[in-house]
C-alpha cells in the first residue's frame, strides 16, 4: 500500500482555555474523496488549516509526502491585493505552471479576467477562489465550504469538474447532495476526536447514529455500575480492608471516567412563533411584470398560493428569484398585473444578505432590540438567554459581539431573529447558508409542522427535495414556470441553459474516462408528501370523534324544540366536519395511491 499523501496524528489545539481539538486524526491517499463533517464549531476549519499548513497544531505530527502540492480554499477569500480577476487567478499557479487552465476556468466559472476582484458579490467571489485553487490541478484539493453562495449551474459544474480531477479532494460543505455524489470516505470530527468510515457521506448519518446509540449505553451501563459499587462499599463485607481500597479505587476511577465523558452537544430547540390562521387563498398573482431598463426579470407571471403551499424558487444567481418573491409578498411593486394578498397575512421573513446587522452588536442585543434580557416569542416574553439555548448558544455568548460568531453561529442567530415572530407566512431566502447537518434536519421538521405557507429560496438541492411541494424556476426572457415536486422531480431541460453550462464543455478538463449518461431523476415523495402520509390518519380519526359526537347530539329529538340555535351550530359544525374529513380522505388516497406506484 502506498503511503498517504498527507497524515495528521493526534492532533491538538486550545482557544482561550478550551480544548478545541484534541486527539483528531486525518490520512488522504492519492486520489481519495474525504469529507469532513461535524457541527458547527467543532474545529472542522481548524483541521484543515492545520492539514494546509497555514497553522501550527499544539500537539500531534504532520507528515506530507514531499513533492506533493496542495492547494486551500477559504471560507471567506480575501483578493483585495490584486489589480484585477486574472491576477488573482493566476496567484495561484506554482513556479512552471501552465496558465492555459486559468484562462478555461475563468471562462468556465464566466469571469471576466479584466475586472477588479473587489468589490464582487458572494458568488463571483467564490468562483474567483474556485478558479485560484484549481488552476494548478494540485496533488490535494482541501475545500472549505465551496457551495457557499454558489448557485445550482455553478454547483453542478463543480461538482462535474471535481469528479473529472484525479487528485485527492478533501471536502467540508453543508450540502448533502454535492458530499454524496463526490465523497468516498468520511471523517467525522465530534467533541474534539475524529473518527473515520471509509465509506462516502450517503452512509455517514446511520453510522453516525448507531455510534451515538452505543455510546448512550454505555454511559447508562457505567452508572449502573456506579451504583452498584456504591452499594458494595456501603453494605459490603468490611473484614477484606485492602480488597476495599482497591474496589474503591475502582470506583473513583468510574467516577471520573463518568465526569469527563463529553456527551453528544444537544439537537437546536427550532420553534416558529404561529400566528392565527390566514385565510385559504394566500396570494394570487396574475400577470406580473417587472423589468429593471431593458431587463426583464419578471414577465406575465400568473400563481395562485394556498394556505400551507410550500413553495421553492431555484435557478442561477441574478435570474430575479428574490425580486420574484417580493413581487409577490408586496414589498416590490409590478410594472403591471395584478397581485391580491389573502386575510389574515402575517409575514416573517429570513433575509440572504446577513451583512446589514451591525458587527459591535452582541447576540442579546440583535434578538430583544437592545436595552433588555426579554426577546418577543410569538408575542410573550422570554428571557434571552433561555431562548438562545434553544439555538445551541452558550448563556456565556449573550454579549458576544455578531463580528467574532463562525458562520453557522450567525445564520442560527438570524433564524432564531426571524422565527421569534408571530407570522403564518414564512419567506426563507438561502436558510441553510451555514447551517450544521443536524440544525438543518430540525428546521425540516419544524417547516414540516409549520400550519403557514412557505417560500424558500435555496440552491440546497436535497433540502429543496425535502421540503417543498413545487418548485418555480426561471425559463427564458423573464418567464417562470411552475413544477409540481422538489428538485428531482424536475425534466432535464426544466433549467435554462446559463453561461456556466455552455462553457462546460468547452472549459472543463477532459475525464480521464468517460462517464455514462445518468438515468433520469425518478419521482419520489416529497418530504412535505412523507409527512402527510403519516399525519392524515390521525387527523382524520380526530374528525370522525367529533363527527360521532355531534351526530349523538343531534339523535335528540327534542333538541330542535329545546334549542333551536344549538341544533344550528350542531347542524353546520357537522357539515364543516364531513367536508373536512372528505379532503382529508381523498388527500389521503391520493398520496396512498402515489406511494403505491412509486413503490412499484
Amino acid at each position: 500500500m502506498a503511503p498517504p499523501l498527507i497524515q495528521l496524528t493526534g492532533i491538538g489545539i486550545t482557544f482561550g482555555g478550551t480544548a478545541l481539538l484534541e486527539k483528531a486524526d486525518l490520512s488522504v491517499e492519492a486520489g481519495e474523496r474525504v469529507c469532513l463533517v461535524g457541527r458547527n464549531g467543532s474545529g472542522k476549519s481548524t483541521l484543515l488549516k492545520i492539514a494546509a499548513g497555514l497553522i501550527e497544531a499544539d500537539s500531534g505530527t504532520r507528515f506530507v509526502q514531499p513533492g506533493a502540492t496542495i492547494r486551500y480554499l477559504p471560507q471567506e477569500p480575501d483578493f483585495s491585493q490584486f489589480a484585477t480577476i486574472e491576477e488573482a487567478v493566476l496567484a495561484g499557479l506554482g513556479p512552471g505552471d501552465d496558465p492555459y487552465p486559468a484562462q478555461t476556468l475563468m471562462e468556465a466559472l464566466g469571469l471576466d479576467g479584466s475586472k477588479p476582484p473587489v468589490p464582487l458579490s458572494g458568488g463571483e467571489t467564490r468562483r474567483v477562489a474556485l478558479a485560484q485553487t484549481l488552476a494548478p490541478d494540485p496533488d490535494i484539493l482541501m475545500l472549505d465550504e465551496p457551495t457557499n453562495h454558489l448557485d445550482l449551474p455553478s454547483i453542478e459544474w463543480l461538482e462535474a469538474e471535481l469528479k473529472s480531477r484525479k487528485g485527492a479532494v478533501v471536502l467540508i460543505s453543508h450540502d448533502r447532495r454535492f458530499l454524496s455524489n463526490l465523497t468516498r470516505a468520511t471523517v467525522w470530527l465530534d467533541r474534539g476526536e475524529t473518527q473515520r468510515l471509509n465509506e462516502g457521506f450517503a452512509s455517514f448519518e446511520a453510522w453516525r447514529d448507531k455510534i451515538l446509540a452505543e455510546e448512550e449505553e454505555a454511559q447508562h451501563k457505567l452508572g449502573r455500575k456506579i451504583a452498584d459499587e456504591e452499594h458494595w462499599l456501603r453494605y459490603g463485607v468490611t473484614a477484606r480492608r485492602k480488597r476495599n481500597v482497591r474496589r474503591l479505587e475502582g470506583l473513583r476511577a468510574l467516577r471520573r471516567e463518568k465526569r469527563d465523558y463529553r456527551g453528544a452537544q444537544g439537537k437546536a430547540e427550532i420553534e416558529a412563533a404561529e400566528a392565527e390562521k390566514s385565510g385559504t387563498l394566500v396570494i394570487e398573482a396574475k400577470g406580473l411584470n417587472k423589468a429593471y431598463g431593458e431587463r426583464v426579470l419578471v414577465k406575465d407571471f400568473s400563481i395562485r398560493v394556498h394556505r400551507g403551499d410550500r413553495i421553492g424558487l431555484v435557478g442561477a444567481n441574478g435570474a430575479g428569484k428574490t425580486t420574484l418573491v417580493n413581487l409577490l409578498i408586496g414589498k416590490t411593486e409590478a410594472d403591471s398585473g395584478s397581485l391580491r394578498l389573502g386575510a389574515r397575512i402575517e409575514l416573517a421573513s429570513l433575509e440572504q444578505n446577513r451583512d446589514s446587522l451591525d458587527p459591535n452588536s452582541s447576540v442579546a442585543d440583535i434578538l430583544t432590540g437592545g436595552g433588555s434580557d426579554q426577546v418577543m416569542v410569538g408575542g410573550k416574553p422570554r428571557h434571552v438567554v433561555g431562548y438562545m439555548k434553544d439555538f445551541l448558544f452558550r448563556p456565556e455568548q449573550a454579549r458576544t459581539p455578531l463580528r467574532v460568531l463562525s458562520g453557522g453561529e450567525r445564520a442560527r442567530l438570524m433564524l432564531a431573529r426571524a422565527l421569534a415572530l408571530p407570522s403564518n407566512l414564512l419567506v426563507l431566502d438561502e436558510p441553510t447558508n451555514d447551517l450544521d447537518l443536524e440544525t438543518m434536519d430540525v428546521l425540516q421538521d419544524l417547516l414540516a409542522d409549520y400550519s403557514g405557507t412557505v417560500i424558500l429560496i435555496s440552491h440546497d438541492r436535497d433540502f429543496v427535495d425535502r421540503v417543498v411541494d413545487r418548485v418555480i424556476v426561471p425559463g427564458e426572457n423573464g418567464r417562470w414556470v411552475t413544477h409540481a415536486g422538489g428538485y428531482s422531480d424536475l425534466p432535464p431541460d426544466a433549467l435554462p441553459s446559463t453561461p456556466h453550462r455552455e462553457a462546460e464543455t468547452r472549459g472543463k478538463a477532459t475525464p480521464s474516462a468517460p462517464e455514462a449518461p445518468k438515468p433520469a431523476a425518478k419521482r419520489k415523495l416529497s418530504f412535505q408528501e412523507k409527512h402527510q402520509l403519516e399525519t392524515l390518519p390521525g387527523a382524520m380519526e380526530k374528525i370522525r370523534g367529533v363527527i360521532v359526537k355531534l351526530e349523538a347530539k343531534l339523535a335528540d329529538p327534542a333538541l330542535y324544540t329545546r334549542d333551536p340555535k344549538t341544533f344550528a351550530d350542531a347542524t353546520a359544525l357537522l357539515a364543516k366536519a364531513q367536508t373536512e374529513l372528505a379532503g382529508l380522505e381523498d388527500r389521503w388516497l391520493e398520496l396512498e395511491i402515489l406511494r403505491e406506484e412509486l413503490g412499484a
